[in-house]
């Protein structure tokens, strides 16, 4: 199989936070991959930013080191890293002042790109600044786009006030919201799978789906983040925005074509069918200290912490596709393994010929993210041997790795591919400024119920698949969970 890589225009992109841990580990190794694998033109220019003094000399020896660290030494051409530090260039940007914007100006007048990007590598308090410095400054032009990683808001009020300051320096065509899990591989397939394939599109509606699950497991714990974790937690960090968009991809009815905007009108559609979340349908849970690990209120140097670290939830959507399908979303630190991904359970047949036969398992389509990308369709079979009819599980697996041989080690990371979208200018894999705030404001009602209640996460062991009362959710609905592991 023979990949095509797809060049883009020659572009100036401003990396705003280029000395940041983001820079360093994703973005600045993501656009070399793209430069080596042919997509990211030599005429480009990668404009560092930050408060940091340094030299362009400087900025370039750290950047060489990032990808040494973060790509591999060995792993290295020697050509492109060359190619690719002769397009970097560094200004000492005050995002907050007037110093270095003078500086940037002037670098991005000279012999200017047909593109030009804002990577906003920051915290969201300088998103709003930084974009009237960008406006007011005349070094936006009216093609330019500007990039914005989350937390897009802390809750409704917050998202709109941060949409509306965007909006006062670039139209919506202009702002790509980010979210890195829509750049992976599996996620796009999804999409794939559901509307090129004959095979799942009329089996995608309540009638033959019993249940979907979604899962976003981490084995590890929030660790330094704790301060900043302790204002978030799940339901903020993941639930609101990750885990809404899987839903959103598979919940959604088919666009009318594959373009931005028809996209995320579908998705935005899926989100205000969410029904209300009842407070026995939502599950907290905190880790406990284990396997040599502080607890999570430790971590968050807060005793009294009431923050949570797990998050389960049954969800329902009031439309003629799902009515009657729920969807259960879970999500959390310190569990037995790291693991994302989507399995849509299918319903037993109407009628079993193999009465006497024990049960087996369901058909399910399995779409995993992390951390092997593929796609499992699990199929009930007959045994080979004499001896009756013995039923088996097994799976029609579809890993990536396997599939398209060393296609898929050249896959781009979700950030490269992103990127390169931002660049060449299609919205499709980003949020659009309804669709944040819509979710925020179902996520909101949940948020409130807890804050009223003022019942506290239950606790739950490290290493392991989180509080009981999680698994209540499903069996008080004769439904289980799928194991999580590696």
């Amino acid at each position: 199989m023979v990949s095509r890589v797809i060049p883009v225009q020659p572009f100036d992109l401003v990396i705003f936070g280029a000395t940041g841990d983001l820079a360093r580990r994703k973005i600045l190794p993501g656009l070399y991959r793209r430069m080596l694998a042919g997509q990211m033109p030599t005429e480009a220019r990668i404009i560092g930013a930050a408060r940091s003094k340094l030299t362009a000399k400087a900025f370039r020896e750290m950047v060489e080191e990032a990808l040494e660290t973060f790509i591999g030494k060995e792993r290295l051409d020697a050509g492109t890293v060359k190619t690719f530090l002769a397009a970097l260039h560094y200004v000492a940007v005050d995002a907050g002042g007037e110093g270095g914007w003078k500086e940037l100006g002037a670098i991005l007048g000279q012999d200017p790109r047909p593109v030009r990007g804002f990577y906003l590598s920051v915290g969201p308090s300088l998103f709003g600044p930084i974009a009237a410095r960008l406006h007011h400054s005349g070094i936006a032009t009216e093609t330019s786009r500007i990039v914005v990683e989350k937390p897009l808001g802390h809750d409704l009020g917050s998202a709109q006030a941060l949409n509306a300051q965007l909006a006062e320096s670039f139209d919506e065509s202009q702002i790509y919201r980010i979210d890195h899990y829509l750049g992976k591989e599996t996620v796009q397939n999804l999409m794939a799978v559901r509307f090129a394939n004959a095979l799942f599109e009329p089996l995608w509606n309540a009638r033959f789906i019993d249940h979907v699950q979604i899962t976003v497991a981490e084995n590890i714990g929030v660790g330094g983040r704790g301060g900043y974790y302790d204002k978030s937690g799940a339901m903020r960090d993941m639930v609101q925005n990750h885990l809404m968009q899987l839903l959103c991809l598979t919940a959604m009815e088919p666009p009318a074509q594959f373009e931005a905007d028809r996209v995320r009108d579908e998705k935005l559609k899926v989100i205000r069918s969410l029904e209300p979340v009842t407070p026995e349908d939502t599950v907290r849970g905190q880790y406990r200290a284990g396997n040599g690990e502080p607890s999570y209120a430790e971590h968050a140097e807060n005793p009294d912490s009431t923050t949570e670290s797990y998050v389960a939830l049954k969800v329902n959507i009031a439309n003629w596709r799902w009515q009657g399908t729920p969807f259960y979303l879970r999500t959390g630190k310190r569990l037995r393994a790291r693991l994302s991904e989507i399995a849509v359970v299918f319903k037993e047949p109407p009628h079993s010929i193999f009465p006497k036969l024990p049960a087996h398992q369901t058909n399910a389509l399995i779409i995993r993210l992390q951390p092997d990308e593929g796609i499992t369709l699990r199929m009930t079979i007959k045994e080979p041997g004499p001896g009756g009819m013995r039923l088996a599980d097994v799976p029609l697996d579809m890993s990536f790795a396997e599939a398209l041989g060393p296609s898929a080690e050249s896959m781009p990371d979700a950030y490269e591919r992103l990127i390169m979208d931002v660049m060449r200018g299609d919205q499709t894999l980003f949020m659009r400024g309804d669709e944040v705030e819509a979710a925020w404001e179902w996520t909101d009602r949940i948020l409130a119920e807890w804050s009223e209640s003022r019942d506290k996460p239950k606790p739950y062991d490290a290493g392991g698949s989180g509080p009981e009362n999680a698994l209540e959710l499903m069996h008080r609905d004769g439904r289980r969970w799928r194991e999580i592991e590696a």
